[in-house]
């Protein structure tokens, strides 16, 4: 039996972002980026919700309309700035209609009570 890829880039899902996705907690704010890219491939509406801070979590999600096809994560740079914070600097490609596109964001993360949440993302060029 072949395991299943994970869409972060992992060679096995269940090893890799299935077992946050399952309910576990990740370790770093890096493994939650990665999971949430994966929730994202997969449309993972309440794994993405869950994991998004309460101050500035939208009230759903539209993943259902979401028509991207997503094509590879690259992190380029996780920055513990305190026990609690941290950011991760990554790019997301993805293709619309066949047009190709890049998501470069720098996204910033706390972790309360032990569980790490995504708050916001600033775009880079």
């Amino acid at each position: 039996m072949t395991a299943k890829s994970c869409p972060c880039g992992a060679a096995d899902y269940a090893a890799c972002c299935g077992r946050y996705h399952g309910g576990s907690n990740a370790p770093d704010a890096a493994t939650l980026m990665r999971s949430r890219y994966s929730a994202y491939v997969l449309k993972l509406e309440a794994y993405l919700l869950a994991t998004w801070h309460p101050d500035t979590r939208p009230a759903a999600l539209d993943l259902a309309a979401d028509n991207a096809k997503w094509l590879g994560l690259e992190v380029k740079n996780h920055t513990q700035e305190s026990p609690d914070r941290a950011t991760v600097e990554f790019v997301a490609r993805y293709k619309i209609g066949g047009r190709a596109h890049r998501l470069h964001e720098v996204s910033n993360f706390v972790r309360e009570e032990g569980r790490w949440f995504y708050v916001d993302g600033e775009f880079s060029g």
